[in-house]
């Protein structure tokens, strides 16, 4: 199904995921709007994203501030008109062992993968039931399903976690006014964060034996975004984990 001429919102969308797929979109046809915390690096970004300028739009901020969030979705609608999906990528992984997180690494956690999600996806639903129709896809990780010896992460499923529930209960409450909500869990994808010294290992965890790339889990939302008949589901993009070890 062909995208061109939507409207994506990508938090996150400055490095990494967020901006492969932001990438991925415009040269798709897509027109979309990317937020990130740092104003210098969101404007690069656009500008890699779309030369032209024509077909993205970005608004800097913490989208754990209800003001950043609301403004997010209003300079969206005001500058393209609408919003057809949002995608809430935004989100931090630090792998600890759960006696070693400090109360930063809670309150970032929670301030990045949870509150961040609330406000932004409270704000895309209101615009989204004007229009009578959208969609919200979350990243998630298999980990909240299969956890890993090989990566201590409780602060990942209890945030994350809380994403994959939210996810199936905003899809039913939505179900039946044009808002379908799901989400794509990742297993290891090769990005800035992971450096190239650490693949080998990262490789390992998965039993396909390799990692992921940014592009299967752009074609993991398009799908999603194609698939009408589709909500309150998960799609596993993990080279296996969630189905075992």
């Amino acid at each position: 199904m062909s995208i061109k001429g939507k409207v994506f919102v990508i938090t996150g969308g400055s490095s990494g995921l967020g901006k492969a797929m932001a990438i991925e979109m415009v040269n798709r046809g897509a027109n979309v709007v990317i937020n990130g915390r740092r104003e210098l690096e969101l404007a690069e970004a656009a500008k890699e994203i779309d030369p032209s300028g024509k077909q993205v739009w970005f608004v800097a901020g913490d989208v754990g501030d209800p003001k950043t969030a609301k403004r997010l979705i209003d300079d969206s609608v005001a500058h393209f008109g609408r919003i057809d999906t949002l995608v809430n990528n935004a989100g931090i992984f630090i792998s600890k062992p759960f006696t070693e997180y400090s109360e930063e690494d809670f309150e970032t956690y929670i301030s990045t993968n949870v509150v961040g999600f609330f406000h932004v996806t409270q704000q895309a639903v209101a615009e989204m039931l004007k229009q009578g129709t959208g969609h919200i896809v979350t990243i998630t990780t298999s980990l909240v399903d299969q956890p890993s010896t090989s990566v201590p992460s409780v602060l990942a499923s209890l945030t994350k976690g809380g994403l994959k529930s939210a996810t199936k209960s905003l899809a039913i409450e939505y179900a039946s006014r044009g808002i379908r909500v799901n989400a794509v869990a990742p297993g290891i994808i090769k990005t800035p964060m992971h450096p190239v010294e650490s693949h080998e290992a990262l490789a390992s965890l998965h039993p396909m034996g390799r990692m992921g790339e940014a592009h299967e889990i752009v074609d993991a939302v398009l799908y999603l975004d194609s698939a009408n008949f589709v909500t309150g589901e998960t799609l596993y993009v993990d080279g296996g984990q969630n189905a075992g070890h």
